[in-house]
């Protein structure tokens, strides 16, 4: 069941770090500047900090942390993500929360589709081994991101699924680090509830529809991040942002904005390594960007 949840809550980070705006060459990262790890200093800052992009979900096969960015971890004095990830640990915090991800007023998948487009998900869902009765009140949108078979299996029969923030919590819990969040899990799951659950519905039915057609995407994502192309991952979320329904907004322009100040607040009381979604550091409205436009200092570590 707690890995059921888990797997529910990551399914929402990578869905909401995907909603790529467009980019702009005035402060986003260049071709020049590729890379998942940023030094941060300047604006009166005293020591660095550091920016890392993860992908929530990985083989552990692909899992990977360079030498740099190790480095960089040793000199944090807090580890911040997009929650706090120790929250994610504690039962009796990890239970009320995915209360949050289930439809209110008794609404069911089956209320918002057609008979034909349900079938579809009901045997989507099935194949990989998800009876459509345990998700027929789930918002569709934690359903998009949970639906795929890489979701699970990541590729690759046996393969073992490993998430970065686990790992890198578990690292900074080792150096007994304090571990924060830039928002709250229940900020987070409440953006949904802004989305209708029709527009929900349909949203599903598109990514189901694109997997049909269009296997070995999550691979492709999965190598563009070995590969530290962070604007090849760009390239790649733009083309899937027509699917999230114009919500990009929501799901990372405000929550990128959101961040910054608090970032800056975290960075003033000492060196603090960030680690968050890949998809929020691009682009013009990406957290690159952004603290350059307040006036740090942005470098590319590789």
């Amino acid at each position: 069941m707690q890995k059921f949840c888990y797997s529910i809550f990551f399914a929402f980070l990578a869905i909401a770090s995907w909603a790529q705006p467009a980019s702009s060459a005035q402060y986003a990262p260049t071709a020049e500047e590729n890379a998942l790890l940023w030094e941060i200093s300047g604006k009166e800052l005293k020591e660095p900090s550091y920016l890392f992009g993860t992908i929530h979900m990985i083989g552990k096969e692909d899992y990977f942390l360079t030498e740099a960015t190790r480095e960089a971890f040793g000199k944090a004095q807090q580890v911040t993500f997009e929650i706090d990830m120790e929250d994610m640990m504690d039962f009796t915090k990890l239970m009320p929360l995915m209360m949050k991800a289930f439809m209110s007023n008794d609404t069911t998948l089956s209320d918002l589709l057609s008979e034909e487009d349900y079938g579809l998900v009901r045997e989507h869902f099935e194949s990989i081994g998800l009876p459509i009765m345990f998700l027929e009140r789930i918002k569709p949108m934690f359903l998009s991101a949970l639906g795929g078979e890489d979701m699970f299996s990541m590729g690759g029969g046996d393969s073992e699924v490993v998430s970065y923030e686990m790992e890198l919590m578990q690292m900074a819990q080792q150096r007994r680090l304090p571990i924060e969040g830039l928002e709250t899990a229940e900020y987070q799951m409440s953006m949904f509830d802004s989305i209708p659950y029709k527009v929900q519905a349909e949203m599903l039915v598109e990514t189901i529809k694109s997997e049909n057609t269009d296997n070995g995407q999550f691979k492709q994502m999965v190598e563009l991040y070995k590969n530290q192309d962070l604007l090849g991952m760009q390239t790649m979320m733009e083309d899937e942002a027509s699917g999230i329904g114009g919500y990009e907004d929501l799901l990372l322009v405000r929550r990128n904005r959101n961040w910054i100040p608090v970032m800056g607040e975290m960075m003033k009381a000492g060196p603090t390594f960030f680690a968050v979604g890949a998809g929020h550091l691009g682009g013009d409205e990406g957290v690159v960007a952004l603290l350059r436009e307040m006036g740090y200092t942005v470098k590319p570590v590789r």
